[in-house]
């Protein structure tokens, strides 16, 4: 036990011995605690000097918490000859009350679901050899008004209003790497940009690893303006075309978009890799290839994993994609599968620091609960609760 306690030595520059002292109470009690992992809880868990109004300072104290996760992690956590990618995640928990801050309707993937809670995004650095996840960044996500108001179905239009095909007369061409960011993509560069300050060079970053929700433009700018390369999921009937090959070069073509790409037919000459797994009777054909989407400033790597039953003939497909033109299909798969390992840390912060259990009701409060939980997880072996 001291063994643990002595590691957070290296926290003592950016919070006073005040702020330890009560910090490794809570550690303590909830090692030894069962139950819920609530304030009232954990109060009556600790030993002298560690009552509830005690747990009330703790939790009502600004604690720059991405700063402890950085000194932790290239404290006890770095090695200099691995390599490590950026990735980012949200994890939604359910919240009854109507006062805690924060407190809206988010979708859940585990209901599949929108649901009454709170949802913390997080920004992880995953070690490609260790193949695991260190949180450097939790922040709240607090829905705007713009998010709130805006209508999800497209209004209906009138057929008179409808333009003629072609391209209307007078426009221009748009740059598509000049885009107008939402307020969630804004929050994530927030973040991104932050990590960077810490870091300054401790740690080269080539990738941004997220999920397929942020697989758009939108979000490959915002990796490319801090020089990082996008690993994403495309939607399953996203439009993509070949470059377009001029017959002959000494003809000038503004043609850019070649054919479009068939999922069920794509050409031989794209095939990297075949294999079949005989007990399911699973065929996985993975796919690469340089195509262009109509919606991106750029080309992109794109990865396409076919899987077809041998008994049914059914098939599905999986597009992901990066925008390191260079990147070998392997990397592409498995970066993006090591992204999973954030949900490592959400599990464990749910199951045995309980992430869902706080009864916090005000913004630092439910900043600090969140953070803790996530932070103790790094350092206590889950099979100690």
């Amino acid at each position: 036990m001291p063994d643990i306690l002595s590691l957070l030595q290296c926290l003592l520059p950016q919070i006073n011995a005040t702020t330890m002292r009560r910090m490794s109470q809570i550690i303590l009690a909830m090692l030894a605690m069962s139950g819920r992992v609530t304030m009232l809880g954990i109060s009556r868990w600790t030993s002298t000097g560690g009552s509830y109004r005690t747990m009330l300072r703790f939790f009502h104290t600004v604690i720059p918490w991405a700063t402890l996760f950085w000194l932790f992690f290239r404290k006890h956590l770095f090695r200099a000859n691995e390599v490590y990618l950026l990735a980012g995640d949200e994890v939604v928990i359910s919240k009854a009350g109507k006062q805690t801050y924060g407190l809206d309707r988010f979708f859940s993937s585990l209901i599949s679901k929108p649901i009454s809670g709170l949802s913390f995004f997080t920004l992880s650095l995953v070690s490609v050899e260790r193949r695991h996840s260190f949180p450097i960044q939790i922040e709240q996500v607090i829905k705007s008004n713009v998010e709130k108001s805006s209508p999800s179905p497209t209004p209906e239009i009138n057929k008179k209003e409808k333009r003629k095909r072609g391209r209307p007369k007078g426009s221009k061409n748009k740059n598509k790497a000049d885009v107008i960011f939402r307020s969630e993509l804004l929050r994530i560069q927030k973040m991104i940009n932050s990590p960077f300050k810490l870091l300054a060079g401790f740690v080269p970053l080539t990738y941004l690893v997220l999920d397929g929700h942020f697989g758009n433009n939108n979000a490959l700018q915002i990796a490319r303006l801090v020089n990082l390369h996008i690993i994403s999921k495309l939607r399953y009937d996203s439009a993509l075309y070949v470059p377009y090959q001029k017959p002959n070069s000494k003809n000038r073509s503004r043609r850019k978009y070649g054919e479009k790409i068939d999922y069920c037919n794509i050409y031989d000459e794209y095939l990297c890799k075949s294999s079949i797994e005989i007990e399911k009777d699973i065929k996985t054909d993975i796919y690469q290839c340089t195509l262009l989407h109509k919606e991106f400033a750029q080309a992109l790597n794109v990865v396409v994993l076919v899987k077809t039953n041998l008994k049914t003939n059914a098939r599905s497909h999986v597009i992901l994609f990066s925008s390191d033109l260079d990147l070998s299909y392997e990397k592409i798969i498995d970066y993006y599968k090591l992204r999973f390992q954030i949900e490592f840390n959400f599990r464990d912060a749910k199951q045995f620091w309980g992430l869902e259990d706080f009864m916090n009701l005000n913004q630092t409060a439910v900043t600090n609960a969140a953070n803790k939980r996530i932070l103790y997880g790094q350092f206590i072996p889950s099979s100690s609760r």
